[in-house]
């Protein structure tokens, strides 16, 4: 039987796209915003610690949306905040970091945990620790889809899901350039958001997306 770190991970892959919300939202706000986002084809949710309310938003967003949205929690950066996010309900965690406690903790829970990597030594520290999948951050800064691409070339057995910088003009590239997944931050979810928007920009991206996945 596949554990639950293999069944999210694969279906992270076959969804692709990580909607990330961060900021000053009212909860009211993200359960909207969670309606917006599944009518415009985005199924993966990522409440960051850092919004206001996550820990109050993640659990709500599980009871609204069951399990036709999977919601994880993000900037879990210290091993606290792994277990106040998983008493909180996440079924999945992500990092701007690599610490290596987060990680353990999160695999004595079987809870898929995608650390954050800059550099092919720290990709290769957090896969010595456990973990195939990982957040390639911030990508826009490394140089983009070029550097995902040549990253992969000695590390293709990793999984990578870029962040930073990535929407509607430049997500194929990072598609043909060999992203598992990508997380979406404020060129989805932005501050002048409505639930139309993201519905649009939803739809756009996930069109965009799709149609060079299922070229690969």
């Amino acid at each position: 039987m596949a554990s639950n770190i293999e069944k999210t991970t694969a279906r992270l892959k076959a969804e692709g796209i990580v909607a990330i919300v961060r900021g000053d939202y009212s909860e009211h706000e993200i359960l909207q915003m969670g309606e917006a986002l599944l009518e415009g084809g985005i199924t993966l949710i990522e409440v960051t610690l850092n919004t206001r309310g996550a820990l109050e938003s993640i659990p709500m967003l599980r009871k609204r949306f069951g399990d036709t949205m999977m919601v994880g929690a993000g900037t879990v950066r210290t091993m606290e905040q792994v277990k106040t996010a998983l008493d909180a309900g996440a079924e999945f965690l992500v990092s701007p970091n690599f610490d290596p406690p987060s990680v353990s903790q999160a695999m004595a829970h079987d809870v898929l945990h995608l650390p954050g990597v800059a550099t092919p030594t720290e990709a290769q520290n957090a896969l010595n620790a456990g973990c195939r999948m990982l957040k390639l951050f911030p990508v826009d800064v490394l140089g983009g889809a070029a550097y995902l691409k040549a990253i992969r070339a000695p590390l293709n057995d990793i999984d990578f899901v870029p962040t930073g910088g990535i929407g509607i003009e430049n997500i194929a590239e990072y598609a043909r350039a060999g992203a598992v997944g990508v997380g979406l931050g404020s060129s989805l979810v932005s501050k002048d958001w409505t639930p139309e928007l993201l519905r649009q920009r939803g739809k756009t991206l996930r069109t965009a997306w799709d149609s060079v996945k299922d070229d690969r």
